[in-house]
């Protein structure tokens, strides 16, 4: 009996690493963890009340939905670093959430993690604008041999 022909293997959609939108949707995936501590920090509160606060914090920066942020708080749960109680705020039943003293000693780290990651990119941004600079010169003093 005759093979039956392979079916053609998926192409994965190509990555435009040229997008400023691919760039900003990865640094947003890592920082909206970051945040969801961080507004934490500040107090327990429910869902929505947290993803306007991250918002708030971050001036827009990061704006998590409700798919990235229910995710996340169940694996921070899960992990000890919140919990989770039932009450009923302004007359409806609401999750909340509050950091235990884990996610706050996990905010502190990934503060001091995230704070090393910014000194380094703004080395490289220093160093990057430093040789456009170097080179825009060469190229100017250059430009009268030419």
């Amino acid at each position: 009996m005759p093979k039956a022909p392979a079916a053609p293997a998926a192409v994965p959609p190509r990555v435009d690493y040229a997008s400023r939108d691919y760039w900003a949707g990865t640094i947003k995936m890592g920082l909206s963890k970051f945040f969801i501590l961080r507004v934490l920090h500040d107090g327990p509160m429910h869902g929505y009340d947290l993803a306007r606060s991250v918002e708030r914090t971050t001036r827009g920066c990061c704006s998590p939905t409700e798919g990235t942020i229910y995710p996340v708080l169940r694996e921070f749960e899960a992990g000890g670093f919140v919990t989770a109680a039932d009450e009923v705020v302004q007359g409806r039943q609401r999750r909340v959430y509050a950091l235990t003293d884990a996610g706050r000693a996990a905010f502190r780290v990934a503060l001091d993690a995230w704070m090393e990651a910014t000194a380094a990119l703004q080395d490289t941004g220093r160093a990057f604008a430093a040789a456009d600079r170097a080179r825009e010169k060469r190229d100017a003093d250059n430009a009268c041999c030419r």
